[in-house]
């Protein structure tokens, strides 16, 4: 079941950039929401399928994400960066909690 939220996330990041985009034109936007979703999709298939390393793929896209969107959140304040924040920082403690209970 830990592979519905990586799809969820990788649905989150895909639209995501693809609006950045529309809104701003912002090529990085594009390219990080892409790419970030791209990653969270590979994890939620390895996970789906019992592979190895799929929720450490997931705390890699966490981390991405979180790295991204933590600093803008602080700087900006604005409301779509501090989401992004708060979904990597849950996002990131539920993948390493799942890791550890696999270890």
């Amino acid at each position: 079941m830990s592979h519905h939220p990586t799809y969820t996330l990788a649905g989150l990041c895909a639209v995501g950039g693809v609006v950045g985009f529309a809104k701003t034109r912002s090529l990085p936007s594009l390219v990080a929401g892409l790419g970030v979703g791209a990653l969270y999709g590979a994890a939620g298939y390895l996970i789906q399928q019992n592979k190895d390393y799929g929720h450490e793929t997931a705390i890699a896209a966490t981390t991405l994400l979180g790295g991204a969107m933590i600093p803008r959140a602080i700087k900006t304040k604005k409301p779509v960066p501090i989401a992004l924040s708060v979904i990597s920082l849950a996002a990131g403690t539920y993948y390493v909690k799942k890791v550890i209970d696999y270890a």
